[in-house]
């Protein structure tokens, strides 16, 4: 049986629709939670595109209407990925809408009424440390929460702790993956949304009540693995 660790605890969840959100979205409940989800996908949730203050406003405010505080908000919705040959102006401050200014202007609507051992969790990515090519959009979106986490971490001691998660190679639909694909991290295999969903609800926790501030990279060891030309059979081709 699921232990009911989050039972009547108030949660929120952007882009909690479909992948990574809705395996959050789903762990929370199981544990007893009472689960908001926005999303621009259509279903049973507050359907809204987080880029746009106004349904920011309107989401906060059916939670508040219901709740009189929220113990946990989850910053998990994904930012365009273009990059400089292809995204436009326009586009650009689209991919920062929603995955830096969203997440700060849903946590100051929130602010007055987070509860006692209040805990946010934003979810950054691997790529706020690394890149490929043509990824400047999604990439910069990244770097941004991850350095907005500590900012917030600071302006909000003693209220709520906040950290953010660095997902790797995550693939939601729970491909096992073998070769090259799964030994390019030291772990062996590819991820899956629950490797993020487990740390999640851990730093939500009592059990992490010791950590704010932080980033936490769930990538298999993938960015510890240095990689040169000739190592392991691995070629450079361009």
């Amino acid at each position: 049986m699921p232990t009911q660790e989050f039972k009547d605890k108030v949660v929120v969840v952007t882009g909690g629709a479909k992948g990574i959100g809705r395996c959050i979205a789903e762990e929370f409940r199981s544990q007893g939670a009472i689960v908001y989800v926005i999303d621009r996908q259509e279903g049973e949730h507050f359907v809204g595109d987080i880029s746009r203050k106004e349904e920011l406003e309107a989401f906060a405010a059916e939670v508040l209407g219901r709740h009189d505080k929220v113990d946990v908000i989850i910053n998990n919705a994904l930012p365009l990925m273009k990059g400089i040959d292809e995204c436009s102006y326009e586009e650009f401050q689209y991919a920062l809408s929603v995955g830096v200014t969203a997440p700060f202007y849903l946590v100051k609507l929130f602010k007055s009424h987070l509860a006692e051992g209040a805990s946010i969790v934003n979810i950054s990515s691997s790529r706020d440390r690394m890149s490929q090519p043509q990824t400047e959009s999604y990439t910069a979106a990244k770097g941004g929460i991850a350095a907005l986490t500590h900012a917030l971490a600071v302006s909000l001691a003693g209220k709520a702790r906040v950290n953010s998660i660095s997902p790797g190679w995550i693939d939601t639909a729970y491909t096992v993956y073998e070769g090259p694909d799964a030994t390019q991290q030291p772990s062996g295999r590819v991820g899956n949304p629950m490797d993020i969903a487990h740390m999640v609800l851990f730093l939500c926790s009592d059990k992490a009540g010791f950590i704010t501030g932080e980033n936490i990279c769930i990538d298999g060891g993938m960015t510890r693995q240095m990689i040169y030309h000739g190592d392991h059979g691995w070629t450079l081709e361009k």
